[in-house]
């Protein structure tokens, strides 16, 4: 039985780039799917002698946003997941500042109506909501460029196997805003700053002198040994609770030094325990 990825989200979110990323890992991507023909597109997926393991259906491109499409897409996934063990829902996601100054940008015109981009935001967001919902891997696109959410699907979805429940630690900073899509947090600015070390200021936190500058400080060692703890105590709990992607962030103010060091140490912890991690640093080249 094939392994279906289903991307949706809002317009203007990054639809085209996930389903570029997901073709070039080996995913079968059938893009700009109406609902209708979902279940159409499974059944062929599962017929006896075809060669299609993992399909990668994207849905809402194209101008086909409409308010019918957008609700019955729940009870289409519902249904598939009825009968599917192995599918995924992943809900492309960005501030609606960030949506409008795209369509700007753009000059398209936004695929519920020509009311104005700013109210075809708020009556789609709406519409979407109980999609959202339903999403396992929720990815805010916002601070993201091309080639930073094309890096984020393929460390999610390049394996050859779906994981139990995949695990991704991101670096980031308070200054440039709190990512929406994470499920833990951990604020590391209590840390002494290597900004301010004139030497140290130019590098990042995958520099080796910056590295043992931060882990060199006592108190950067009690907080990931806590904090290594306190996952593998939770981790399993997320697994028995059906997870498919957890998210956890750490934080500094400009996610450029300390987060990053922490974010590839507790990575690095994470993998001797047997959990497959992802890293992402959302702010290093800020």
């Amino acid at each position: 039985m094939s392994e279906f990825v289903v991307v949706t989200g809002m317009s203007g979110a990054g639809r085209s780039t996930a389903a570029a990323a997901l073709e070039d890992v080996g995913w079968f991507v059938i893009d700009n799917l109406p609902v209708a023909l979902i279940s159409k597109m499974v059944e062929m997926a599962d017929l006896p002698g075809s060669e299609i393991e993992r399909v990668a259906l994207v849905i809402g491109r194209g101008g086909s946003n409409t308010s019918p499409e957008y609700e019955d897409l729940p009870d289409v996934l519902d249904e598939l997941r009825s009968t599917h063990t192995q599918v995924r829902v992943v809900f492309l996601d960005a501030p609606d500042d960030i949506l409008v100054r795209r369509y700007e940008g753009t000059r398209r015109r936004h695929p519920l109506g020509s009311r104005g981009v700013e109210k075809s935001i708020t009556d789609e967001r709406r519409l979407l909501e109980p999609v959202r919902e339903r999403a396992d891997f929720l990815l805010d696109t916002g601070d993201l460029n091309v080639n930073q959410l094309r890096l984020r699907i393929l460390e999610a979805f390049g394996g050859e196997a779906m994981p139990h429940m995949q695990t991704s630690v991101i670096s980031f900073g308070y200054k440039h805003g709190i990512p929406l899509d994470v499920d833990v947090v951990f604020d590391c600015r209590f840390l002494p700053n290597p900004f301010w070390v004139e030497d140290l200021r130019p590098l990042s936190g995958l520099d080796e002198p910056v590295r043992d500058y931060v882990l060199g400080q006592p108190e950067s060692r009690e907080f990931l040994d806590k904090v290594e703890d306190l996952l593998i105590s939770i981790l399993p709990s997320f697994v028995r609770e059906g997870k498919s992607y957890l998210t956890i962030a750490m934080g500094c103010t400009g996610g450029r030094h300390r987060s990053v060091t922490l974010a590839q140490e507790l990575a690095s912890r994470l993998g001797r325990h047997g959990q497959p991690v992802a890293v992402f640093h959302r702010d290093i080249d800020r």
